[in-house]
C-alpha cells in the first residue's frame, strides 16, 4: 500500500550526528523519518531509544558501500512512498589521528565510503526526490582546509563551475593512486585522506545541484553540502567544541528549508551560513 505521507531518510543514523539529525527530524518533519544504519542491531537499538522518547522513526538497513543494499533501500522507498522528500547523506568514516594503518590504505578505505558510497546512494536516490525535495550531503570544514592545502592547479579544478562528475571521480581515484605510489605530496595533495574525501563530497554536491537546476528546474529541489562543526562523537573525540545536538542544527535547517525557498542551493553551509568555496 503506497503511503501518501512525506518521507525523510538519514544515512548512518544510529549514532553521533546522524542520530541527532534523525531525532530532530522526528520532532520537526511532518511525515515519516527513516533511520538507516549498516548494522541492523545497532540501527534497531537506536530506533528503540527514540521510541522510548515518544518518537516513531522507521528502520531500514543500509550499507553505503554495498550497491545491493542501496538498491534494496531504493526499492523499499518506491514501493512504500513512491519516492523521497528529504535525503540526508550523513554516513561516513574517519581513521583516528594515531591509527597505524598505512596512509594509502586509509586513503582507499575512506574514499570508498565517504565519496564513492555517497555517490552511489545519490545515483539511486536522487531520481526519487520529489518536487520541493531537500538533499543534504554532510561534508566537513576539513574540506575547506584540505582545498586550501591543495596545489593551485588542483584548487582551480575543484573550484571550477564546469567540472563534471567524471572529472571529479578521476581526481578522487588519482589521489588514492598517488598515495599508493607515495607521490601524493609531490602531486599537490594535502596530507589528509579524510579532507580529500570531503572535498569530493562538497564538489559532488555542487555538480549535483547544477544538474538539478538544469534538468529539473521546475521541481525546486534544493541540494547543499554542509559542515556540522567539530562535534563530540566517536569520530571527532571528546574534546570537540559542539554537542551532537548542536552538530545536527545546520543539516536539519537545510533539510527543512521551507517550500518555495530559492536557496541556498549548491552551496557549502556552516552554522546556517553559506561559506565561500
Amino acid at each position: 500500500m503506497l503511503s501518501c505521507r512525506p518521507v525523510a531518510l538519514v544515512t548512518g543514523g544510529n549514532k553521533g550526528i546522524g542520530f541527532e539529525i534523525t531525532r530532530d527530524l522526528c520532532r520537526k518533519f511532518s511525515g515519516d523519518v527513516v533511520l538507516t544504519a549498516r548494522d541492523e542491531v545497532r540501527g534497531r537499538t537506536a530506533v528503540q531509544k527514540l521510541q522510548a522518547e515518544g518518537l516513531s522513526p522507521r528502520f531500514h538497513q543500509l550499507d553505503i558501500d554495498s550497491t545491493q543494499s542501496i538498491c534494496a533501500l531504493r526499492d523499499f522507498l518506491l514501493k512504500e512512498y513512491g519516492g523521497l522528500d528529504v535525503l540526508v547523506n550523513n554516513a561516513g568514516i574517519a581513521f583516528k589521528v594515531d591509527d597505524p594503518t598505512p596512509f594509502h590504505i586509509q586513503a582507499e578505505v575512506t574514499m570508498k565510503t565517504n565519496f564513492f558510497g555517497t555517490q552511489d546512494v545519490c545515483k539511486e536516490l536522487l531520481p526519487l526526490i520529489k518536487p520541493q525535495g531537500r538533499v543534504v550531503n554532510v561534508s566537513s570544514k576539513t574540506s575547506l582546509w584540505a582545498l586550501k592545502n591543495c596545489s593551485p592547479e588542483l584548487q582551480q579544478k575543484f573550484r571550477s563551475d564546469t567540472i563534471t562528475e567524471e572529472e571529479l571521480v578521476g581526481l578522487m581515484n588519482k589521489f588514492v593512486e598517488d598515495t599508493k605510489k607515495e607521490v601524493h605530496a609531490k602531486e599537490g595533495w594535502p596530507n589528509s585522506a579524510y579532507g580529500v574525501t570531503k572535498i569530493g563530497v562538497t564538489v559532488l554536491s555542487r555538480i549535483q545541484a547544477r544538474k538539478l537546476s538544469e534538468e529539473r528546474r521546475g521541481d525546486k529541489i534544493l541540494l547543499n553540502a554542509c559542515c556540522p562543526g567539530w562535534v563530540r562523537t566517536d569520530m571527532a573525540g571528546p574534546n570537540a567544541t559542539k554537542s551532537p545536538e548542536e552538530g545536527a542544527e545546520t543539516p536539519v535547517y537545510l533539510a527543512l528549508l521551507p517550500p518555495g525557498a530559492e536557496g541556498p542551493h549548491g552551496q557549502f553551509v556552516q552554522d546556517k551560513k553559506v561559506e565561500q568555496w
